[in-house]
Order: structure tokens, then sequence, then C-alpha cells
């Protein structure tokens, strides 16, 4: 493996002409350093309440159970704020010990309090039977509005162990498969790619397949990518996964779960058979259309057929402008703000409260998130993380991140700290709703410049694809990872990698030559967090079908919407949906969400390109 050293001056560079670096997180609202005693003291408090709980509240659920809860909510804001703090240290210097220490520290900690106080709650608050629920529902307010909260950990009733094996699981989690997922992020950010003379960090490797025009230096960028991965991080990779899908077979079959996705759709409120109609309509409607537009990509780039190096290549004509911070924020702002004042006012709190972490870095984990949270004293915070290169794509990753800090924000406030998570398969909805409208408000800008605009729809398709196709490909190579049930080699992950692309993307030559992508799948960090990929296809899809109703909805489409965010995990999407007319349990739902944007995207794109001669007509 090549690990650290250098490249930090031009991205220093970078960050000067984007005007990024001082778009830093201020995370004095947490605390003031690594050292403030603030955070011990609240370590200290977590751990006093766990024991407090467990003795003001065991066994005596069925006539406090309001109290219990309000217990409960203190003690998550509590923990919530130091883990926050720390993992937002750690995602900016990835090369931090004390941080690392830190974090292994409270960990152990944390779960050695949870696993001894805590573990009795969910096993007690499942075996309530629902007349002493209703009662105390229909006394306390506190328990009422937790109803949902409730009956999602009610489903787990036949999948929970004794108190004392969930005490040791809680106890022992430090120590387990998430300590490798945590080290492999380390690991990762720790690579460097000899590129043009300098080392490269994995973001800068992937800026480059995506921005650069010419396809023989995408093409080394791809070779230079996959040798590195070869040089030792693969089977690091391997090793990682191996713990992580071996944990989970034990696990599963101890509580039962009937299949690998059993638990994961269990978290996200989706029926197994809605979860199978997603993944059957990408296959059999979305990659159709992937492959045609792939045909058509390498038309536009006068390439016979694509590399998977040009899988997200900019057409020629794309403009190749770099946006300020700045400036890229203010699109996004005047975005949201076409659609609702109310998003964005609240993209103005984030920005205004220190609340973005823009500029890139070699020491910084890869890829962009959103970290939400409800804080002490009820206090919803959001935190965006990104490396800003001023690309098209990084606007959108702007609007994308931001939509999930509007919705940690509104539901935050609207639900507490129990309930304003979303589940991940619609946790998507705000961040995919940001991008689509900043999409199309770039768009509208575009209106006398077809092909200016011919190239920013063949962006948004590829990012669509991107989101539906590619993570259900990665999906497709977790279920065959997870059902052989045996330790994988480098190799074997290779096959299984190249077998899953091909069947959506077609067979080698066709529309793509697969050559040094059989390593690919090492980086992903999302095997980490099992099952959690399909979520952006759900997400997105989910998306763009609500999406499509705005306009017949007139005004009152923002009041729906800004209720629907604010609901956190309260409700299950078929509740979610229902206002706008949508049935996700509908098989047809699904081929219909794909056919109505990616479809419609492609048309859009081969009918542009018709009209400027880039293309035949069609015969």
């Amino acid at each position: 493996m090549q690990l650290t050293g250098g490249g930090s001056s031009s991205i220093a560079n970078d960050n000067g002409k984007l005007g990024t670096e001082k778009v830093r997180w201020n995370l004095e609202c947490l605390y003031r350093g690594l050292d403030d005693p603030r955070i011990e003291a609240d370590i200290a408090a977590y751990e006093a309440g766990a024991k407090k709980f467990r003795e003001d509240y065991r066994g005596k659920l069925a006539e406090k159970l309001g109290a219990a809860i309000r217990a409960h909510q203190e003690l998550t804001m509590c923990g919530e704020k130091v883990m926050i703090y720390l993992f937002l240290r750690s995602s900016v210097d990835q090369t931090d010990d004390a941080i690392k220490a830190k974090i292994f520290e409270v960990q152990k900690r944390f779960n050695a309090a949870s696993g001894e106080h805590l573990t009795f709650f969910d096993i007690e608050l499942v075996a309530l039977d629902d007349a002493a629920v209703d009662r105390q529902a229909a006394a306390d307010p506190e328990v009422n509005k937790h109803l949902p909260w409730i009956r999602q950990a009610r489903v787990f009733k036949p999948h929970l162990l004794s108190e004392p094996i969930e005490s040791a699981l809680v106890k022992r989690k430090a120590f387990g498969s998430s300590s490798w997922a945590d080290f492999f992020d380390e690991v990762e950010t720790d690579l460097r790619f000899p590129w043009q003379g300098e080392p490269k960090t994995l973001t800068e490797m992937l800026h480059v397949l995506g921005e650069d025009r010419d396809p023989e230096m995408r093409a080394a960028a791809m070779k230079t990518v996959n040798d590195v991965f070869g040089q030792g991080f693969a089977k690091y990779s391997a090793q990682a996964l191996t713990m992580v899908v071996g944990e989970k077979e034990v696990e599963d079959r101890e509580r039962g779960f009937p299949h690998p996705m059993s638990a994961r759709n269990k978290e996200n409120q989706i029926p197994d058979a809605v979860v199978e109609a997603l993944h059957e309509a990408v296959t059999k409607t979305a990659a159709p259309l992937a492959q045609r537009y792939y045909r058509l990509k390498a038309a536009l780039l006068g390439l016979p057929r694509l590399a998977w190096s040009d899988r997200n290549a900019k057409l020629p004509w794309s403009d190749d402008s770099v946006t300020p911070y700045d400036e890229g924020l203010k699109t996004v702002i005047d975005a949201y703000q076409s659609f609702s004042p109310t998003l964005a006012d609240l993209v103005r709190r984030v920005s205004g409260n220190g609340w973005i972490e823009a500029p890139a870095s070699p020491t910084k984990q890869s890829g962009a998130y959103n970290y939400s949270a409800v804080l002490p004293g009820g206090k919803p915070a959001t935190f965006v993380f990104l490396s800003y290169l001023g690309s098209n794509r990084d606007i959108m990753t702007l609007a994308h991140e931001l939509g999930h800090g509007v919705h940690g924000l509104l539901a935050g406030e609207a639900q507490g700290p129990l309930m304003f998570h979303a589940p991940m398969a619609y946790a998507e909805t705000a961040s995919v709703f940001g991008e689509m409208t900043t999409f199309n408000f770039l768009k509208s800008r575009l209106a006398d410049d077809p092909k200016k605009r011919l190239a920013l729809v063949s962006g948004k398709i590829d990012d669509l694809l991107n989101s539906v196709v590619r993570q259900i490909g990665f999906s497709n190579f977790e279920r065959r990872v997870h059902g052989a049930r045996k330790r994988l080699s480098v190799e074997d992950l290779n096959g299984i990698w190249l077998e899953t692309a091909r069947e959506l993307y077609g067979p080698d030559g066709d529309v793509f030559s697969y050559e040094n992508t059989e390593r690919l799948w090492c980086y992903v960090s999302h095997f980490h967090r099992p099952f959690y990929v399909y979520a952006y296809a759900f997400g997105e899809l989910l998306t763009q079908s609500l999406y499509g109703r705005r306009a017949g909805y007139g005004e009152r489409f923002e009041p729906l919407y800004l209720d629907m965010l604010r609901s956190g995990s309260t409700r299950d999407v078929v509740e979610l949906l229902k206002p706008f007319g949508l049935d996700p349990t509908d098989p047809k739902f699904w081929s219909d969400a794909v056919t109505s944007s990616l479809g419609a995207m492609v048309d859009e794109a081969e009918r542009d390109a018709r009209s400027l001669g880039l293309i035949p007509p069609k015969s």
C-alpha cells in the first residue's frame, strides 16, 4: 500500500482559490477542544445517568413508562453530544492519534454503561402488554407522542435475546466488526496514488475520473487506482468485510432473522416484498435504460464504447469552469428559495452557524456526509462534511448534504432525540429533493444554450444512475457476499464484483470494457454497514416520484412536504406517501418511478442530441 505524504500544497492552493479555507466547522456549540473538561463531565454524567436509569425504572415500566422515556431522551442527548464531537474531529483529521484514542475510550465506557444498565429497557418495553401501554399513553403526553417509537421497538420482540446476552453484546461492541470499519476509514485516508509526479488522495483521483477531458488520462487514473488497491489495501478490505459479514451471520442466526437483509428491512420499516420489487424494477427497467444512455454517451464522447473510467466523464462542451464556494452556496440557496423559503432560511442557518466543513485536505475522510443530532436542551444541530472542489457535481453534493441538514433540523425540532432519524430508506428524501431542485434551477438558466443544457442533463443522468443502478449493483454484490457464508478471498470478491456489474451494464465489450475495475469494491465503506446501500436507490426513486407530483399539487405541495420531513421516524413509507397519492407497495410504483425519471431524462438527452446533429436522426 502507498501511504501518507505529499499533495498538501496543491490542495491548500485550491482551497484558497475556491474560498473554502475559512468554511470550517465551529464546534464550540459542543466543546472547546479535546481537553475541554466538559467532555469528561458529560461522560461521567452518562455513566451515572445510566446507573440511575436502571435503579429507577427496571421492572417499573408498566407504571413509569413516560418518566423512563424522558430520562432515556436525556441520556441519548448527553451521549450523542460527546460522540458527534469526536466523530467530526476524526473526520477532519484521520491521522490524529489522540482523537482515535479518545473515541476508543469513550465507546468502551459508553458501551459498558449501556450494556450494564440499559439493556433491560428494550426487553421490558417489548414485553409490556398493550393495555399497559395504552393506559399510560392516555394519561401521559410523552408516552402518547412516542407510540410510533414504541411500536417500532416491538417489531423486534421475536429477535431479542436474554438480558445477559444483550448486555454482553453491547459491552463488546467497541471490539467487534465496527472497529474494523473505523480502521478502514483511517487506512483509506492514508492511501496515496502516484499521479503526474505527485501523490494524490483517493478523493483527488475520483475527481480526475469525473473531470478530466482526456479518455486516456481517465483510463490511466483508473489503472493507478486499481493498481494501488492491489498493493495490500484490497487484502485488508477483504478481511474487514469478512469480519463484518461473519459477525452479522452469527448474530442473525442467534436472533432468528430469516435472511441477511431481514434486520435492515425491519429497521427501515419496509416489507421484504417491497425491497425485492425495487431490485427487480432496477434490474428489468433501469438497467436497460442505463445501457441505452451509456451508448448515447459513447457517441457524444466520440468513443466506439466506454471504458469504465468514462462512466462519469463530462461531455466535451460541458462547462469547465470552477465555481468558488460562496457562489456555489448562493446557487443552492437560490434554488431552495425558488421552492421553499422555509428550507432556504434553514440552509442560511446551517451556513451561518458554522456547521459546514468544506476544504479538501489530505488528512480528511473521503466522501461527503451530514450528521444531525438533538443536543441537550432539545436543540437540533446539523453538520455538513464536504471536500468542495468547485465542479457542478460538488454543487450538487452541497445541495444534497444540505437537504439532509434541513431534514434533520425540521425533524429534530418536531420529534426530539428518539424519533427524529428517518429510516435509512427514506432518509434520502430531502437530500435528493434538494438535488433535483438545484438541478432544475441550473437547467432553467440554460434555456437558450441547448448544448450546455444537454451537458447538464447528462451529468444529472450520471448521478441518477450512480444512485439507482450502481447502488443496486452494490446491493447485489452484498447479497452474494453474505449469501456465500464462507471466507472470500480478494480474487473471489473481484469475481463477484465483475459478475454483478456485467448483469446490470452488459457483457465485456458491449457497453463497457471493465479493464482495471476488478478491485473497485474494496473502497466502498458502506459495505461495513450491511445492506445500507439499497437505501440510496429506494430514496432516489421515491423522491423522483414525489418530485413529479409537485406541479400537480401547486401551493398545497410545500406544506405537505415540510410535514413529511418533520415526521422523522413516526410514519412508515406507506403513511408518508399517502397524502401524495403514491403507494410504494405496488410493484408498478418502482418501474413507473424509473420510467418517469430516468427514462424521461434519457429521452430528453437523445432528443436534444438529435436536434443538435450530434447523433443520427431516429430511423
